[in-house]
């Protein structure tokens, strides 16, 4: 599955992530790399209910590293492979200023 990934900030241009099959993280590997980066980035759920979506990761993570972490094309890589793998979706868009993600 080839997987192309649109993040878009409050400022800034949309960043456009591009991924062939063989680059996707499959499931556990794309959740457990989230859960990761959720922790150390000190993120918080969004819900009241403490409950946290693989969507609201997907967004926290984007939120907390900011646009200037996807000039970084390792970092880039391994959030559009984590994912397309969780979300196992041809095209994806995270809209961190409106806290949704389509596709």
């Amino acid at each position: 599955m080839q997987a192309r990934i649109t993040v878009i900030f409050e400022t800034g241009a949309p960043i456009e992530l591009q991924l062939d099959s063989a680059e996707v993280l499959n499931f556990e590997a794309a959740r457990r790399w989230l859960d990761e980066q959720f922790v150390r980035l000190e993120c918080e759920p969004l819900r009241g209910s403490g409950k946290i979506l693989l969507a609201d990761k997907i967004i926290q993570v984007a939120a907390a590293m900011g646009p200037a972490a996807f000039a970084d094309p390792a970092w880039a890589l391994d959030y559009a492979r984590a994912t397309a793998g969780a979300l196992s979706k041809a095209l994806i868009k995270v809209d961190v200023p409106r806290l949704a993600v389509s596709y």
